[in-house]
């Protein structure tokens, strides 16, 4: 799969389907066009590796214009839905990992298990792109499970869009057919985000290319058709992604090598990123712990370099004690495990959270509306 564009990332494909349907100030980098409705489907955990290595399972995809783009960093789903719903950079919308420490609270923070503690605009306060669009007199809706209407992550990241709950395929594309004609029956434009976590699921708890993942990847490409049948002629469909996925690999137990846990107050983020938060006076010598025991197997990361390397893009001054005081990324092959801290995903056969190729590289496809469309 070709790039759709040098340095089109996840956090261009709101505003780019916000542009596409007129609302101001908004820049269509992905390529979308003009468009009356604009329907974004995340799938969790779908590579661009994946759609070039099982092409058979992705026919819906085939007449696809665009090409790879650039998930968030770290390559998780809060970061990854955070990036989509803010269209920021992890470094200024401040949701920098699957766990990571809020100082302000003097608190861990895991994203996926968040209710109302703490309050999600204090966590996240920048206007999302689906605030924008309602400013603009555009219709927006979010679809996806019960589970996550009230959930911290959805109204930190998506607020300002109707949220629409559905579980299964066809409840999705029902609820998506149903807002298309609603906002064409008021003749106003419509920006429909779709969520799917099915594949992540086999691909955690399987791993990619097994025979549940392979079922899981067919049910993407009914979902993806379903989507694009209920489009209007002047209407796009764009398929993306929050991150790819890799095998466990070599698993690196974090409480069974002793000079990995010397030092260290907090251990967050997933097994293939880590956040490492030290105690104080005490981050060189951790550093030089972690980069002797791990050596190749990953690259650790005081906070400014991983700054300054841009892991986290531009980072607010205000979120950078958010980020570890060292950061770990495992390198491909290996991830670093731990029964305290993440235990059941830590043991998991698929995981993800690094900047390999796998990981970062995901889909920024767009597909035109059917003709004849409702």
């Amino acid at each position: 799969m070709d790039s759709a564009g040098p340095n089109i990332a996840l956090s261009d494909v709101l505003p780019s389907a916000a542009a596409a349907v007129g609302v101001p100030h908004c820049v269509d980098r992905l390529g979308i066009g003009l468009a009356d409705v604009v329907i974004v489907c995340l799938v969790d955990g779908l590579g661009a590796s994946d759609i070039e290595e099982y092409p058979q399972l992705f026919q819906a995809l085939t007449d696809a214009s665009g090409g790879s783009i650039s998930a968030a960093f770290p390559t998780t789903t809060s970061t990854g839905l955070a990036s989509l719903g803010t269209g920021l950079p992890s470094g200024q919308h401040g949701i920098v990992g699957a766990s990571f420490l809020l100082p302000e609270y003097g608190r861990t923070l895991n994203p996926l298990h968040w209710g109302s503690d703490p309050p999600s605009v204090s966590v996240q306060p920048e206007r999302t792109v689906f605030e924008n669009i309602a400013s603009a007199g555009v219709d927006s809706v979010a679809i996806g499970p019960a589970a996550y209407a009230r959930s911290g992550l959805t109204r930190a990241v998506l607020r300002g869009a109707q949220y629409v709950q559905a579980e299964s395929i066809s409840e999705r594309i029902d609820r998506a057919a149903s807002a298309i004609a609603d906002a064409a029956r008021r003749k106003v434009p419509l920006v429909a985000y779709v969520y799917w976590p099915a594949l992540d699921r086999a691909g955690h708890e399987h791993g990619v290319g097994t025979a549940p993942w392979l079922e899981a990847a067919v049910q993407v490409n009914t979902l993806v058709s379903g989507l694009r049948s209920v489009l209007p002629a002047t209407g796009r469909l764009v398929v993306t992604a929050d991150h790819g996925m890799v095998d466990a690999g070599q698993r690196i137990w974090w409480e069974d090598e002793p000079a990995l846990c010397w030092g260290v107050r907090i251990l967050a983020g997933e097994p293939r990123m880590r956040h490492v938060y030290v105690e104080d006076d005490a981050h060189e010598g951790v550093r030089n712990r972690w980069q002797d025991v791990l050596g190749e197997r990953a690259r650790v990361f005081p906070r400014v370099s991983a700054i300054s390397a841009g892991l986290f893009g531009p980072v607010d001054p205000a979120l950078a004690d958010r980020i570890g005081d060292i950061v770990v990324v495992a390198q491909p092959g290996y991830s670093l495990a731990s029964r305290r801290i993440d235990g059941s995903v830590s043991a998991l056969p698929g995981q993800h959270g690094g900047d390999s190729d796998r990981e970062r590289r995901i889909p920024g496809l767009i597909l035109a509306g059917h003709q004849g469309g409702s």
